[in-house]
């Protein structure tokens, strides 16, 4: 019983009859009891339990959501389907970032307000015939969904060898990793982009690294993005969300076997796989979830490109950074 709540107990004369004594306590600890706010629930999309993906679930495995008072579920959605979810307000939050780019140039009422990787963390995995991304002119490449994440930097890399993949390449949608890694067990495809720990688990299967796309270029690649309305009517739950994301891409900075041992439990994967994946791309996690300019300026350029656009299309219409600003302001730290 708190002290204070005893003093005031002492203080009732003994010469009152118990019964009263009983409902006086009673009375004052129905006072005294305030009940902790219930968290608010947020449902937040990503394409794969996987590395690239892994802040959300080390928000919700490590308690940095609920640090913020939120009850966060983690879903997983190809990125079409989860552009469409957020715009249509089923669900609150997601982690892709291209494909919300594109959709509020479409007009759809979707905005990016962080980046948590300043580089894509695909890579190409290639048959054991192929030695490099040039020796696959006019061959097939696996891939997860049209338009998304991994589509997008299978093109840019492609595009880096000077080979032109609208043309000079045949793109199958395949869905999971695992599917595409048995696709190129099969032989059905050539080549498919993947992100860790499948690239690890296809280099285990014989295949070839072909080429990682943060080694080649750097831009935003994985971010929060939301609904405009959300961003309007409940700025605070925005900002609680990001200071979560946040706090879990500082912890995969600094803590490499807290990280890997996450990625085992939500990625269902080993720990020798998980270790790969962590080592192979830490470094393009970023501690701040700023969105460079000329990156989103970049990411803009490359949606335009491939949505065949031709009007001018300005950051605002795509991105909003108050809420990152007041993210970053309560957890000290100074955007870049």
């Amino acid at each position: 019983m708190p002290l204070k709540i005893a003093h005031m107990l002492r203080r009732i004369p003994l010469r009152y009859p118990r019964y009263l004594v009983g409902l006086v306590t009673v009375a004052v600890l129905c006072l005294a009891y305030r009940p902790a706010p219930a968290a608010d629930k947020i449902r937040i999309s990503v394409t794969n339990f996987n590395m690239a993906f892994l802040p959300a679930g080390l928000a919700v495995k490590r308690g940095f959501f609920k640090e913020e008072g939120l009850e966060a579920e983690v879903i997983r959605m190809n990125a079409n389907v989860a552009v469409t979810a957020v715009a249509s307000a089923d669900v609150d939050y997601t982690l892709v970032f291209g494909s919300v780019v594109r959709a509020a140039i479409r007009g759809l009422p979707v905005r990016v307000v962080a980046s948590f990787i300043d580089g894509s963390t695909h890579a190409l995995v290639g048959r054991p015939e192929f030695k490099s991304v040039k020796d696959l002119k006019n061959k097939t490449l696996g891939i997860q969904a049209h338009g998304a994440s991994d589509h997008v930097a299978a093109m840019m890399i492609f595009r880096h060898f000077s080979i032109d993949p609208e043309r000079e390449i045949k793109t199958v949608a395949l869905g999971s990793a695992s599917a595409r890694l048995a696709a190129l067990r099969e032989g059905v495809i050539d080549v498919a982009v993947i992100s860790p720990p499948a690239d690890e688990e296809g280099r285990k299967l014989g295949f070839n690294i072909l080429a990682r796309a943060y080694e080649l270029f750097t831009f935003p690649f994985v971010g929060l993005g939301t609904n405009t309305r959300k961003i309007k009517e409940k700025p605070d739950e925005v900002k609680r969300t990001l200071k979560a994301l946040i706090k879990a891409n500082r912890f995969i900075r600094q803590n490499r076997e807290g990280t890997i041992q996450t990625l085992v439990e939500w990625g269902r994967t080993t720990p020798e796989l998980a270790a790969a994946a962590y080592d192979s791309s830490w470094k393009v996690f970023n501690m701040d979830g700023s969105i460079p300019e000329d990156g989103m300026r970049s990411v803009i350029e490359q949606a335009v490109k491939e949505g065949k656009v031709t009007r001018e299309v300005s950051a605002g219409e795509v991105w909003d950074p108050a809420p990152l600003r007041d993210a970053q302001r309560e957890l000290g730290i100074k955007g870049r």
